[in-house]
């Protein structure tokens, strides 16, 4: 049985026992969480909410909260001696997925 959640305004296909990055959530670590169910899928076939599916949920438990790698910009204007560097880590938070249903 798989699930497709949002989000942080994305969406994810997930199963018991995945582990995903979503958009930092303000939750201490080996809390609970539930995320709105968009579709559900299963051998019997598949269930398409409007917009969610009712009576659908998903549960899983924080693992803590992490950062993205360093992604670099750099701005540049040419024979005007201007350039700029900084760099930037995205903050995420490590969910393993623990039900399904």
């Amino acid at each position: 049985m798989y699930a497709v959640i949002v989000s942080g305004g994305k969406q994810y296909r997930v199963t018991k026992g995945d582990t995903i990055y979503v958009e930092k959530l303000d939750q201490d670590a080996d809390s609970t969480v539930t995320f709105d169910v968009l579709m559900l899928g299963s051998d019997e076939g598949v269930k398409i909410g409007t917009p969610t599916v009712q009576g659908a949920k998903v549960e899983g438990r924080i693992v803590g909260q992490v950062k993205g790698e360093k992604i670099v910009i750099y701005k540049y204007k040419s024979k005007k001696n201007y350039h700029r560097r900084a760099g930037h880590r995205q903050h995420y938070t490590k969910v393993e997925i623990t039900a399904v249903g």
